[in-house]
């Protein structure tokens, strides 16, 4: 049998080979590409833009917490805060890689549609929005809401980048950091603490926010109005104090505490100023009744220290603390007796005043004006209960101290002073001392009355 001519229908039965070549490039599949790659870069730049609001918006307390929790990613985080300089370095040299990438290749794109003008429009244009919108508005937005647990995401990713950008990273940190020697910049890009202003500003906001009460904030402030606070404005005045003679009987001395209202009292050898001591009542009621004797009140005298009227607070209290005290004598540069300080004033100091028995409100509200104030009330709380700004001077300290400075006088019951449109009344005097005056504050204008004043002054002119 011969071969088969090429009619023969058996070989028209088998199908041609079909030919698997490489896909035609045309301009649907550099689009499509194109397109892909820009979407990925977008990630890209996301990625970078959240990594800095989320590492710089974590403070460095938090991350130690984090690690001394063993919070799976909190060492990469501390890692990579260690040095913040090479920390921002990789992330923007990241960050301008995509973007750029990203308009190169959109100008490309374009240009397949367009003319070389109209394409560099249009991808400026198009890449401008899609980078601000999805590339750096949407991003940090969710890592200022979401800054701990996006921080711990992408702490590793972003290791790796910085091992992949290394040799990139070490010219352009050595670069900017030149920079910085050169036109005296500072080197350090986040601080490891946090200043005193910034605290109070974060306990004024978290109080405008509900987040801290009004009680909570007052008495934050006063903590940290504690350590600049000396013992001159904290104690109770010679004038107010009680005291017994080391003379006087323990009958007397327990009379005297009674009739004070005070479990402890200082005892002076000869006068005020020369206290020696304190003593307790609770001793002094123990010697009497199951003492050996007739008990001696100098025998019950126990030491306490005396410290000059400009002694920090602060400091004092440390003191107490450590030597187990209750009482302390404050003195002047000459060594006369000023007046004392307990434990108790310390603490009023911090948590306010803690009123016992039938002791009266530093402040009573009268109207809205108007305000009863006791005279041993120091000026700066006046200032900051009222909202005014009366003086604080050297020579005084308290209301009754302001109103004899500005009088210039002893003053008496009924008599008014004035001061940038306050009027301070006196309502009690005691001797020659104020005990209580009352403030009565401008009345502020609405709105309404300072739009009709103005036309009137303009007509006056």
């Amino acid at each position: 049998m011969g071969l088969s001519s090429p009619e023969s229908p058996i070989l028209a039965s088998v199908p041609a080979q079909s030919n698997l070549g490489p896909i035609p490039i045309n301009d649907l599949t550099v689009t499509i590409a194109g397109s892909i790659a820009i979407a990925v870069l977008i990630g890209v730049s996301a990625f970078f833009s959240s990594s800095e609001i989320a590492m710089f918006s974590l403070a460095k307390h938090r991350v130690e917490a984090l690690v001394e929790d063993g919070v799976p990613g909190s060492l990469y985080v501390q890692e990579l805060k260690e040095d913040p300089h090479k920390l921002l370095v990789t992330i923007l040299v990241g960050n301008n890689i995509a973007n750029i990438a990203m308009s190169s290749l959109a100008t490309a794109v374009v240009g397949i549609y367009f003319d070389p003008g109209t394409a560099v429009l249009v991808s400026t244009f198009g890449i401008t929005t899609l980078v601000l919108l999805f590339g750096e508005s949407a991003p940090k937005s969710y890592a200022v809401e979401n800054t701990e647990s996006w921080a711990l995401r992408i702490a590793k990713p972003l290791q790796y980048s910085e091992m992949v950008l290394y040799p990139l990273i070490v010219v352009f940190d050595y670069l900017t950091r030149l920079i910085n020697r050169v036109t005296g910049g500072r080197a350090a890009i986040e601080t490891s603490y946090v200043t005193r202003d910034e605290i109070q500003d974060m306990i004024q906001t978290g109080e405008r926010e509900g987040v801290i009460e009004e009680e909570e904030r007052e008495m934050l402030d006063r903590i940290f109005r504690f350590n600049r606070t000396i013992a001159k404005e904290v104690m109770t005045p010679r004038l107010d104090m009680t005291a017994v003679s080391k003379d006087a009987t323990v009958e007397e001395a327990i009379e005297e505490c009674v009739r004070s209202d005070h479990e402890r009292i200082p005892v002076y050898d000869g006068n005020l100023d020369n206290i020696i001591g304190i003593v307790n009542v609770r001793n002094l009621v123990r010697a009497k009744e199951y003492g050996e004797g007739q008990p001696v009140l100098s025998e019950l005298v126990q030491p306490t220290l005396h410290v000059p009227e400009s002694k920090n607070v602060d400091e004092l209290l440390t003191e107490i603390q450590e030597d187990r005290l209750q009482m302390v004598i404050v003195i002047d540069e000459f060594g006369t007796t000023e007046g004392l300080i307990t434990l108790e004033d310390m603490v009023e100091e911090i948590v306010g005043d803690i009123l016992e028995g039938d002791e009266e409100e530093p402040f009573e509200v009268v109207d809205d004006r108007t305000v009863l104030v006791r005279g041993e009330v120091n000026i700066d709380e006046v200032n900051e209960e009222l909202e005014l700004t009366l003086p604080e001077g050297e020579e005084f300290e308290t209301l009754a101290g302001f109103i004899f400075n500005r009088a210039g006088r002893l003053v008496e019951e009924g008599e008014e002073i004035e001061y940038e449109g306050v009027t301070i009344r006196i309502e009690q005097v005691d001797n020659t001392r104020i005990m209580k005056a009352r403030i009565t504050i401008p009345e502020t204008p609405t709105a309404a009355e300072l739009d009709e004043e103005e036309p009137a002054e303009v007509q006056n002119e």
